[in-house]
């Protein structure tokens, strides 16, 4: 059974201005522009929430407006739900206040033992804190940068170092048939990022037609390496054909196997992203490879350590991008393995010395979300990117969130980080690229989505039709099928509403408006479109 609670609120919540931004117009002026139509856009909503398709779900909402907290609307809103990616939210919010929008991850390069020359008799470590950001050519300009030290040769072994997080590889309840997939890589201080998207944890592997239909395809796998084994199966298929290539890794193993057909003539190029079973045995054998292009030789064996605390010297630190530069990457294209490394980042923060961990990181985002005034009595937090089932809150708690950060000096750069409805470019629009285009809610909604079997999810940003800003939570648990256009009808008509003409809006005339559904699947399941190469 459904349950509701419908409110047109005359009374104040706790408000949180938006002092300093261009975000909200002041508290007069959003009174005045709301007032006529907020009545309207209560009646409007509730239409759109008691859609047959929502029978049984449980379905959360809360509008308030941007500048004074007021809340204008609000079903269910006190109701825990699972948020899928909507978590993304509570863990970016608390890495810019714990970590802060300056913060870089390192890795470094350092040395034990004597060194004669260019000779050290010893070991080279490499020693990481996280950085989703090591790219192959990231890799290629560590190993430059030893050789530029004047390096040639190291007697001992080559140490990979992923202590400055624990060894827990996988968030609570993350499935395990969801294990070959790119958006599911283990969490390692130590990594390796397959593309410049930052899709860390991870191999790309593009095919292309062999010489001739009936022949073996041709494979590219980025980042280039020693450590994974693949198995070429893909067969060239008639020009024309359907790309049917997929990549899988067996249980345990460091084995990919590429199996199908890729056209002889492709329309376009054609990418798996494959998790590999450890992402600092990956990033090491990456910098080995890299140290012997720049004439570095490693005498001894690869193997897991850690540096020293006293006694070694230091070669090189590379800082990454600052988490400020990272978060579009993070919020547009939702990505897992940014929320987890964050988690494990705050975590170290809290406890300097002692590996960073979920209990710590999650303990420290708690902490951070309390400190921004959500009440955090009903959240249960299971990891930060939204994959567990163990994430519960509320809409209300979402949305006190979204109303809180305008006041916080990083919020420029969040709100631009977020995904912008019906904007094409990937990197602007996100996965709500193809979501309300040619709607009022079109490059201005500025929101994140979350998509789960059985969960979907859009909280954000968007200004109604007099210049007022509206900040709203929509969650969606256990509707049979997915209803992520229903949370789009709504949202269209909050960018609607806010005038004496858009007051007589009626379920005739947003019915009229054009909100395409976009749904993703893979292998059956609902996913983020951003998950799925080239769904979005």
């Amino acid at each position: 059974m459904r349950l509701s609670r419908r409110t047109l609120a005359v009374g104040a919540a706790t408000a949180v201005a938006a002092a300093g931004t261009a975000f909200a117009l002041s508290a007069a002026q959003a009174a005045s522009a709301g007032t006529t139509s907020d009545a309207a856009l209560v009646a409007t909503l509730d239409q759109v929430l008691t859609d047959p398709r929502l029978d049984g779900s449980t379905t959360g909402m809360q509008v308030r407006d941007g500048a004074t907290g007021r809340v204008i609307y609000s079903h269910n809103a006190g109701q825990r739900v699972i948020p899928a990616s909507n978590e993304k939210l509570m863990t970016s919010a608390a890495a810019l206040d714990v970590l802060g929008p300056g913060y870089r991850f390192h890795t470094v390069a350092r040395y034990s033992g004597e060194r004669s020359g260019s000779t050290v008799t010893g070991n080279l470590y490499l020693h990481g804190q996280g950085d989703p950001t090591l790219t192959y050519a990231r890799f290629d300009a560590l190993a430059a940068a030893v050789a530029g030290a004047g390096v040639k040769k190291v007697t001992g072994t080559l140490v990979a170092d992923d202590s400055w997080f624990d060894h827990v590889p996988l968030g609570l309840d993350w499935s395990w048939q969801d294990e070959t997939y790119f958006d599911n890589a283990p969490i390692s201080a130590l990594t390796v990022a397959a593309d410049a998207d930052y899709d860390t944890g991870a191999l790309s592997i593009a095919d292309r037609p062999g010489p001739a239909a009936g022949r073996a395809g041709v494979l590219t796998v980025t980042p280039a390496n020693s450590v994974v084994t693949i198995v070429n199966h893909t067969v060239t298929g008639r020009p024309g054909s359907a790309d049917t290539v997929t990549a899988t890794r067996a249980h345990g193993s460091d084995t990919i196997t590429v199996s199908g057909s890729t056209p002889l003539e492709p329309a376009a190029a054609h990418t798996s992203l494959v998790a590999v079973r450890d992402p600092a045995k990956l990033a090491i054998g990456v910098f080995r490879d890299a140290l012997k292009r720049h004439g570095v030789t490693i005498t001894g064996t690869t193997t897991s350590g850690t540096t020293p605390a006293t006694g070694t010297t230091l070669l090189t630190d590379h800082a990454s991008i600052t988490l400020a530069q990272l978060l579009p990457s993070f919020l547009k294209l939702s990505n897992n393995g940014h929320a987890e490394l964050l988690t494990k980042a705050m975590g170290r923060a809290r406890t300097p010395g002692s590996a960073g961990g979920w209990p710590t990181g999650l303990a420290a985002a708690t902490a951070a979300l309390t400190g921004l005034g959500v009440d955090t009595g009903r959240i249960s937090m299971g990891d930060g990117s939204g994959l567990s089932r163990r994430d519960w809150l509320t809409t209300a708690q979402i949305a006190a969130l979204l109303n809180a950060a305008q006041a916080r000096p990083w919020f420029p750069t969040w709100y631009a980080a977020l995904p912008i409805a019906g904007d094409p470019d990937p990197l602007i629009g996100g996965t709500l690229r193809s979501r309300m285009a040619g709607t009022p809610a079109a490059e201005n909604l500025h929101g994140k989505t979350g998509t789960l079997t059985g969960v979907n999810a859009l909280s954000g940003y968007v200004k109604d039709a007099s210049g007022r800003t509206l900040v709203f939570s929509s969650v969606s648990n256990s509707a049979p099928s997915s209803v992520a256009d229903l949370l789009d009808r709504a949202a269209v008509a909050l960018a609607s509403s806010g005038t004496a003409q858009s007051a007589g809006l009626t379920r005739r005339r947003l019915n009229r408006v054009e909100v395409e559904p976009h749904v993703v699947t893979r292998n059956g399941e609902d996913v983020e479109c951003s998950w799925v190469p080239g769904a979005c």
